[in-house]
């Protein structure tokens, strides 16, 4: 009799599951690549209501590549030319971002079987298939030692046991290379639930990273609260949700961008948004650095 697989590995399997059937959706909404995001971004500007669907899927994609420029910002001397493991790569838009705008050779790792082989053609069709290395597995099993300058890790933290991650991290990174994280954390514990049953994650507080990175043996450098600055990309996303309802409907987008709140999806942006500006939720950048 085959034994049963740990509770961890089962929800592991499902998180995957969960991306695996979304891909198609992430594709649609912020496709068409080659540099496809499937995170959050920074927005100092809303547009009004009502603007064009291609104007605010610009946009949000522009927000998506500010927070990575501002995450590089953030490190400080982002490793130009150097070696980065891409954490959770998703369909491999920060991969390539950090290849072609830091040149950086990037192992990007996934543990969705179906977006390697999309990370691989979106690195082929921008020209940097000999750059950027889509990889199949779990995070705490990248091979290697002492062979990382960077890992980065844009809203996939969430999903790992950070302590095992961060030990797993010092081991794979150079003598002080970086750890450059972006991410929402709880405020609030009351926060927790709703958000893991959505996102389908295990959301820390920042204390709770930041004791776990110590005990690790990496140091903070950097911590930027920029939760300010999120709140409008769920502005953006609310909009786009309007424009994708009323092409379903036949309603107009403004109708449509009214009604927001009675799918679950604009539900739960909503939901988060809110926590954002009231401190349920903090969307922070952390910079840590191995220690020795």
């Amino acid at each position: 009799m085959r034994a049963e697989a740990p509770k961890t590995e089962v929800w592991r399997d499902e998180v995957a599951g969960y991306y695996d059937a979304k891909t198609e959706r992430i594709l649609r909404r912020y496709g068409p690549g080659p540099r496809v995001h499937y995170h959050s971004g920074l927005v100092d500007a809303v547009p009004p209501p009502g603007s064009p669907e291609d104007a605010v899927r610009a946009q949000l994609h522009a927000s998506q590549e500010a927070l990575l420029a501002e995450l590089a910002r953030a490190v400080g001397h982002f490793p130009d030319g150097g070696d980065v493991l891409d954490v959770g790569c998703g369909l491999g838009g920060g991969a390539l971002y950090w290849a072609a705008e830091h040149h950086a050779r990037v192992t990007a790792v996934t543990n969705v079987p179906s977006h390697v082989e999309l990370a691989r053609s979106f690195a082929e069709a921008a020209g940097l298939g000999a750059r950027v290395k889509p990889l199949l597995c779990d995070a705490l099993a990248v091979p290697g030692r002492a062979c990382f300058d960077a890992v980065v890790a844009v809203e996939s933290a969430c999903y790992l046991p950070r302590a095992d991650w961060f030990r797993r991290v010092r081991a794979l990174l150079k003598p002080r290379g970086v750890v450059a994280i972006a991410d929402c954390f709880l405020g609030r514990p009351e926060a927790a639930g709703p958000f893991d049953r959505y996102w389908r994650t295990r959301i820390g507080s920042l204390d709770e990273y930041l004791s776990a990175a110590h005990a690790a043996g990496l140091e903070l450098e950097v911590r930027d609260d920029v939760s300010s600055r999120v709140v409008g990309f769920w502005s953006l996303t609310l909009e786009l949700l309007a424009h994708e309802r009323a092409a379903h409907s036949g309603v107009h987008p403004l109708r449509a961008l009214a009604q927001a709140g009675r799918g679950e999806s604009s539900r739960e942006h909503l939901r988060l948004q809110q926590g954002l500006m009231d401190g349920g939720l903090e969307y922070a950048l952390l910079v840590l650095r191995r220690a020795g």
